[in-house]
């Protein structure tokens, strides 16, 4: 299969095709027009191997889109182009409207053209995967059932109400124009190659350093989360047996709160690497909460796990442990970025500790 990919520098995409790369046989053509969060070495070692291309468009420029589905005839494409940081959103939502939403009517239409003029079978076989967030359905009270496809979607911040608009476009080009489309809505990911504007590899660099740990309010937000890997797996399995039409929703049962993250960070960097200064904990600082913060995101992997033939693998431990040894192994990475692009700054919103 010829799979065309967007987003395949970034965190989750650079996953899908190191899974792809190194546990199938099939060809990727990476759509990545190298925005801040992307990185070139996650996929470096594939530049020269033939089932792999990089194609630096950016998703808005629709003839250039059209020029690649010409060239590379792809079999399916799998959409995880996007701006996804919620502070960023609430600091500059234009980007997101302009990537999130215009950029997916540009490929859903560059794709239409494309399949429209397909011959029999590629036609019948052909799928467009657009990968999405569980941020789309809103967020859950302490004792409401996580989401599940048929949860209604209530978006809360301007990143979600990008990514639910583009849910909302995947699903009217199926039902518009007969697009083979589907879409997986994830949880919260993490692991290795992970911007450090996020949770996690914020927390854990800056434990590294010795600086301060920053929690939004008091740290009882709730979060699903999963193995970058892990997803990309699941990502994988549905291209090759995802139904169009049909929604998916990807976890891996693993809720926990902020603050038991940011503890969990500093209990296997204290066994890993001890400081003389003592525990990390007491890095810990409570700051203002972010604007419209939702209080808890969980997902019912049950549908996906039987139509898939998937299950995560990782549990929140394990998954943690090999997330912050990857970090500790690999400081030239990341110390780039803190040095050229970003310097752990907080985003969307006043930095007052409390």
């Amino acid at each position: 299969m010829i799979i065309l990919l967007t987003g395949g520098c970034g965190f989750i995409g650079s996953a899908v095709i190191r899974h792809l790369m190194n546990k199938t046989k099939h060809s990727i053509i990476n759509i990545d027009c190298m925005t801040y969060a992307a990185s070139v070495e996650s996929t470096a070692k594939f530049l020269k191997d033939s089932r792999y291309k990089h194609e630096q468009t950016n998703i808005n420029d629709l003839n250039s889109l059209k020029k690649i589905f010409q060239k590379y005839s792809p079999d399916a494409v799998m959409h995880l182009a996007a701006e996804s940081h919620v502070d960023r959103s609430i600091d500059g939502p234009g980007a997101f409207i302009e990537t999130n939403i215009i950029g997916t009517y540009n490929l859903l239409e560059a794709s239409r053209e494309y399949w429209s003029n397909l011959e029999h079978p590629q036609k019948d076989n052909f799928k467009f995967h657009h990968i999405s967030t569980d941020e789309v359905f809103g967020h859950l009270e302490l004792n409401e059932s996580p989401f599940n496809k048929n949860t209604p979607y209530n978006p809360r911040s301007p990143y979600s109400a990008s990514k639910a608009s583009s849910d909302h476009l995947v699903r009217a080009w199926r039902d518009t124009y007969g697009l083979p489309t589907f879409i997986t809505n994830t949880t919260n990911n993490y692991g290795p190659w992970h911007f450090p504007e996020k949770l996690i590899p914020l927390i854990t660099l800056n434990a590294i350093h010795g600086k301060e740990l920053p929690v939004y309010g008091d740290g009882a937000n709730i979060r699903d989360w999963l193995f970058v890997e892990d997803h990309a797996e699941a990502l994988v399995k549905a291209i090759e047996y995802g139904e169009p039409g049909d929604t998916y929703t990807i976890g891996a049962r693993q809720p926990r709160t902020n603050l038991q993250v940011v503890e969990a960070i500093c209990d296997i960097l204290d066994e890993i690497q001890p400081t003389p200064e003592g525990t990390r904990r007491q890095l810990i600082r409570y700051v203002a909460d972010r604007p419209g913060h939702d209080f808890r995101y969980e997902i019912d992997p049950t549908y996906a796990e039987q139509k898939l033939g998937w299950k995560a693998k990782h549990n929140f431990e394990a998954g943690i442990r090999k997330t912050i040894q990857w970090y500790l192994d690999n400081r030239m990475w990341w110390q780039k970025i803190l040095d050229q692009r970003y310097a752990g700054q907080r985003l969307g919103g006043k930095n007052n500790v409390r």
